[in-house]
């Protein structure tokens, strides 16, 4: 059963207030998924979840993908075997063998794997430009040519000079910075109009598909990923396919 963290604020000690406000623990699972499903996630597809936490968006992909096909790389132990014991439950795990890395890198992962889709939620918000530059390389390194990479940061008018990891604190940079940055990495740059309860939702790509379907508001839906991808019945031809 899920906990009672109504009374509690984000960063406290309790698996659902430790990654973020409580209240929205439902609703950013919601909202990631919901995402990632528009921009063409699919079961047979490889995804990695940077910054795990408690299985907050894990909970729906886990069981939503083919076994094997979930990796989550989270530091805090403790939270992840809270998410199954309240959240999962064992049984699925051993059904979907979910993968976890507990370390703050994803240099321990294998180099050979690669992923097809790469969520970073509530991450780049807590990072310096340090960890954001390393995150970024990491992840290039495992994206597929047509893979897609998608975090949110806070924006704002000017960069933090922080260094290293400042969860609970929040630390905000212009999009020009990132984009600069994962543009020296090898990744193109865009935000997207996904609504967020308070951060800004990017994506990076390796220029492996055409993306300019996305890049507003009127175009990045369900509806319009199903008439491109034939989900909707009697749809009528598609342009390139999601990624494999």
């Amino acid at each position: 059963m899920p906990s009672d963290a109504s009374s509690l604020r984000a960063g406290d000690h309790d698996y659902r207030a430790y990654v973020g406000p409580p209240e929205r623990y439902d609703l950013i699972a919601a909202m990631t998924f919901n995402l990632l499903t528009t921009l063409g996630l699919r079961e047979r597809h490889r995804v990695l979840d940077i910054g795990c936490g408690s299985l907050r968006v894990g909970r729906l992909l886990i069981p939503y993908l083919q076994p094997g096909h979930y990796t989550g790389v989270e530091p805090n132990q403790w939270l992840v075997e809270a998410g199954i014991a309240r959240e999962t439950g064992a049984d699925l795990i051993a059904i979907k063998q979910p993968r976890f890395l507990f370390a703050d890198s994803a240099a321990g992962l294998a180099a050979i794997q690669q992923f097809d889709y790469v969520f970073a939620q509530s991450i780049f918000s807590h990072c310096g430009l340090d960890l954001i530059d390393r995150w970024l390389r990491e992840v290039h390194e495992r994206l597929l040519p047509e893979g897609l990479f998608v975090a949110t940061f806070f924006p704002g008018p000017q960069d933090s000079v922080v260094r290293g990891w400042t969860y609970p604190a929040n630390l905000r940079y212009r999009p020009s910075t990132l984009a600069a940055l994962a543009t020296g990495v090898g990744f193109e740059f865009r935000l997207l109009d996904w609504a967020h309860p308070a951060q800004q939702w990017v994506l990076l790509s390796n220029g492996g598909q055409d993306l300019a379907w996305i890049d507003n508001a009127a175009t990045l839906s369900w509806n319009v990923m199903a008439e491109r991808f034939q989900v909707r019945r009697g749809a009528t031809a598609a342009s390139s396919p999601p990624p494999a």
